[in-house]
């Protein structure tokens, strides 16, 4: 079994300091490895090593390259397929998925062999928590929308009262926005 890291070892605190070196471009790793070890030298607690920090800072930059690629590739699809900013990582996930149920159905379609009941149940559930999915995010995004409408009309019917606005043009003005 693979011995601990040190770094996994350290105090949240510490970790959180590490971490911003690290993201910091002006510090080195070395310098990075310098400022934790003086902070736990001053707490009593044994350094950690130039090569742990080196193995750290690693994984958390293969880490960070894969969440920046996943965002690139759903930023361009997403694009593509026209939806909106918000959660592109899910839409673009909910999009693949629909893509793979599509092409497993038409495998199972295309073959000679009887497709297995078991199989069939499993794209039906995968299919219908899917489409569930989808109506959640769109629910949410028209409850956002109207949220902010809601908010812009609250903010303009105010500033409009502190000008001498009537009631009449204040129920007019919240009619067109949010439809009350």
């Amino acid at each position: 079994m693979a011995k601990t890291s040190t770094i996994k070892t350290l105090p949240a605190d510490i970790l959180e300091q590490l971490q911003a070196l690290l993201r910091d471009p002006r510090v080195t790793q070395l310098d990075a490895t310098q400022r934790i070890n003086a902070i736990l030298a001053e707490q009593g607690q044994a350094p950690v090593s130039k090569s742990a920090v080196n193995r750290y800072a690693l994984r958390m930059a293969e880490v960070g390259a894969k969440l920046q690629q996943s965002r690139e590739v759903a930023a361009m699809w997403i694009g593509k397929l026209g939806s909106e900013p918000q959660g592109e990582v899910g839409k673009l996930l909910n999009e693949i998925t629909r893509n793979l149920a599509f092409d497993a159905v038409m495998q199972l379609s295309e073959s000679e062999e009887p497709a297995a009941p078991g199989a069939i149940k499993e794209l039906a559930i995968a299919i219908e928590k899917l489409e569930k999915a989808a109506s959640v995010n769109q629910a949410r995004d028209a409850l956002i929308r109207k949220q902010a409408r809601e908010e812009a009309a609250n903010e303009l019917t105010e500033q409009l009262k502190n000008d001498g606005i009537s009631e009449e043009l204040e129920a007019s003005i919240r009619r067109i926005l949010i439809g009350k």
